[in-house]
């Protein structure tokens, strides 16, 4: 009786995407969400699903080209100062879907509230954009005013910085900096974001349907966009799928257009030759790691500040079994913070984290010195035994569940004395747990924002509101300082280095355990052409797809 619930309760959730997918007779895009999208406020949202809807209907400043760089989008053009401090953005004629045009004022808005509400992004603008003003408002309240930002005229943006920040061009295409209409955003407040009726698009699509918490939402082309000749899709339907078999069905049934799958169906795929040539493995860019608390009301009485219990941990976790008998999806196993595949050097060309095996000393599957890092932290510790609980998101990824059960094994079958209670959770419990500090251990992910190891090195520095393990070393956020306002700031290659014995330091004291570089195994539907696939910012981008 089960199983055949389960199997009716599938065929109604796939029927509903059909009719779902077929709205208003046009045809749209099937697309399939690993999780519902959090928020569609710029402010609020911290995940990769949420960041890509909202880049669907609202342009930035600049926006990726099917490489990643920084090319012209709602900025026509922008000049740079010879100092390299100040962006003067000269913005082209483009309107919100109510008709009202983009002005100047609405970026100062956007940033300015992104400052003073001083969200889980807004380290963006002060710690990596270095804009001029910013840090004293998101740390010490200070009058908004004073950020850095300016519109002399409606048609001209200018952006003063603190120091030259190289890639800044590449920051304007990411969610944070996105612009908001002042009179829009006061007229719904609190409610902005969470209705087509309280959602203002700018960009390729309008939001049509989204209700938040519900596995639906729908975009329609937007024929007021600037560049609305140039987008061929009707619009886009989302689905959110939480399961590989699910996915795989709605494929082969044509609900869906485009599904990731994992583990047993990947293989599954590859060996059905209806389904094999339309299989297509992208770099996802995203960290999976497991965070430790290191503060005394956690971790069994905060022994995880210990490192070298730390380190026995990370030491004791298989990484090549994990993705090739786990995650199956094509993902990389990884030992180092910064994961390889999306950031490289501006001189050399090199990948910052090219040789996987620089912290072998230290990260690794290596029984022996988990057992001796084990050994010192017991004799440390004064304790024998040691119980912790190990939180992850139970709809992020069905391979999610297997990776923690299988850290959990291994763990607990090379570390006598340790053991790891696994608790499943939403991926949103699961945050708020990491920000307020109520967890042990968590199995998390992070996804670079743009083409630098610093959107990694940058979340281990004290008090970064990213740094959920509460770690604080002065060495590493001198390095960092020195990477991001200081003596490097324009010598890149002491800059390379100095980020590289920063990285080192987080390695050493196992501040986090590094577990793979995420992959997608993508299936598209035949007739589907001109997705943008990206390890960094934006995964997906939809503005010059096609689908016959």
């Amino acid at each position: 009786m089960k199983k055949l619930l389960s199997l009716v309760l599938a065929v109604v959730m796939l029927l509903s995407v059909v009719s779902f997918a077929s709205a208003e007779g046009d045809r749209y895009l099937g697309v399939m969400l690993a999780t519902n999208v959090m928020s569609l406020d710029t402010n609020l949202a911290t995940d990769g699903d949420s960041f890509e809807v909202i880049a669907d209907c609202i342009d930035g400043l600049t926006q990726m080209d099917a490489e990643g760089a920084a090319q012209p989008a709602l900025a026509e053009s922008w000049d740079i100062s010879e100092d390299g401090l100040t962006y003067t953005f000269h913005l082209r004629d483009a309107k919100w879907n109510n008709g009202t045009p983009v002005t100047a004022g609405d970026f100062v808005f956007a940033w300015r509230r992104i400052a003073k509400e001083a969200g889980e992004y807004a380290y963006m603008m002060d710690e990596i954009g270095n804009i001029k003003g910013a840090a004293a408002i998101i740390h010490d309240g200070a009058d908004p005013e004073t950020m850095g930002v300016s519109a002399p005229d409606d048609k001209t943006f200018v952006v003063e910085l603190d120091v030259p920040v190289s890639f800044f061009p590449s920051l304007m295409y990411f969610p944070t900096f996105y612009p908001i209409n002042e009179e829009f955003y006061n007229s719904v407040g609190e409610t902005y974001g969470t209705s087509p009726e309280t959602f203002l698009s700018n960009g390729a699509f309008v939001l049509e349907s989204y209700t938040p918490g519900t596995a639906n939402l729908s975009v329609k082309k937007n024929p007021d966009y600037w560049a609305a000749d140039s987008v061929k899709l009707a619009g886009i339907n989302y689905q959110v799928v939480g399961s590989s078999d699910n996915a795989l069905t709605a494929f082969k049934t044509g609900a869906l257009d485009i599904v990731m799958i994992n583990g047993t169906q990947v293989d599954a795929a590859k060996k059905d030759a209806s389904l094999a040539d339309r299989l297509t493995v992208t770099g996802a860019g995203y960290l999976w790691y497991l965070s430790f608390s290191q503060t005394e009301k956690n971790a069994d009485g905060g022994a995880l500040a210990n490192v070298n219990l730390r380190l026995a941990i990370t030491n004791a976790i298989d990484r090549d079994n994990l993705v090739d008998n786990y995650v199956m999806d094509g993902s990389l196993a990884t030992f180092t913070a910064v994961p390889p595949q999306f950031a490289a050097s501006s001189t050399t060309g090199e990948d910052f984290s090219a040789d996987q095996g620089l912290f072998a000393d230290y990260v690794g599957f290596n029984p022996d010195k988990a057992a001796e890092y084990l050994a010192k932290a017991k004799e440390e510790l004064g304790r024998e035994e040691f119980t912790f609980t190990m939180i992850y998101g139970s709809n992020e990824g069905d391979e999610v569940a297997k990776v923690a059960q299988a850290i959990k094994e291994d763990v607990e079958d090379l570390l006598p004395g340790v053991t790891i209670n696994l608790q499943s959770m939403t991926k949103s419990e699961r945050l708020d747990k990491m920000q307020n500090d109520n967890y042990d251990i968590a199995l998390t992910r992070w996804g670079p924002d743009y083409a630098d190891p610093m959107t990694y090195l940058g979340m281990w520095i004290t008090n970064n509101s990213n740094n959920y393990g509460f770690w604080s070393n002065a060495e590493y956020d001198q390095l960092i300082a020195d990477c991001t306002t200081g003596a490097y700031i324009t010598d890149y290659d002491a800059r390379w280095d100095a980020m590289l014995k920063a990285e080192t330091l987080v390695m050493q004291e196992a501040v986090i355990a590094p577990l793979y570089t995420k992959a997608n195994a993508n299936l598209i539907t035949e007739g589907v052409a001109g997705v943008e696939f990206h390890p960094v910012a934006l995964n997906r981008v939809y503005k010059n797809a096609t689908v016959e």
